[in-house]
């Protein structure tokens, strides 16, 4: 199926969705409603037509005989060695600058803006512990370092996360990376 920017997505297997942003051969780039660019191989992707009812010509006998034979050839798909550098590197990514949380902060104190930040670092960081995902970066810059010690202050609440500085090469002073153990229960 060829997708087209701004088509609405869903993944198979996973609960997510999202708008295409991106299609780079058959890698897609889309955004979910958190706002996270994640890229899929085209074949794990349907579009989201958004019906609640079957179309009656949606099948024919041919057609089920060729998902069912399909079906039944089990492919192993190759496994994808990570290099140890790879393996490293933050799966997501929370840029906590104001001008990319608001089109506009005309009109929000300090204190608005701060609360903004702080309220998207706690809802991206209970999205990657309940989607499982063990590295985050916030990026917050370096400024007068409010922004940092609040965000130090909300880790400590947790005790299933460590935090500390980002990768200085990449991200210089102005994040902090969060690992989140995975509970082994």
């Amino acid at each position: 199926m060829a997708f087209k920017v701004g088509d609405r997505v869903l993944v198979l297997d996973e609960d997510l969705s999202g708008v295409v942003k991106t299609i780079d051969g058959f890698e897609v780039t889309l955004e979910t409603e958190d706002g996270f660019l994640l890229s899929f191989d085209a074949s794990e992707l349907v579009l989201d037509k958004n019906s609640n009812f079957i179309r009656q010509d949606a099948f024919n006998i041919s057609d089920i005989d060729a998902i069912i034979s399909e079906k039944e050839i089990t492919r192993r798909k190759p496994a994808q060695r990570l290099k140890p550098k790879e393996r490293a590197q933050a799966a997501m990514e929370v840029d906590l600058h104001i001008h990319n949380l608001v089109q506009s902060s005309r009109g929000m104190t300090n204190f608005d803006m701060l609360n903004l930040q702080l309220q998207t670092a706690q809802r991206q960081l209970e999205f990657a512990i309940k989607k499982r995902i063990q590295r985050i970066v916030f990026i917050h810059g370096v400024g007068e370092g409010v922004l940092r010690e609040e965000l130090e202050t909300l880790f400590r609440r947790y005790d299933n996360l460590k935090y500390y500085d980002a990768n200085y090469q990449k991200y210089g002073l102005g994040a902090t990376e969060v690992y989140i153990y995975q509970n082994t229960n």
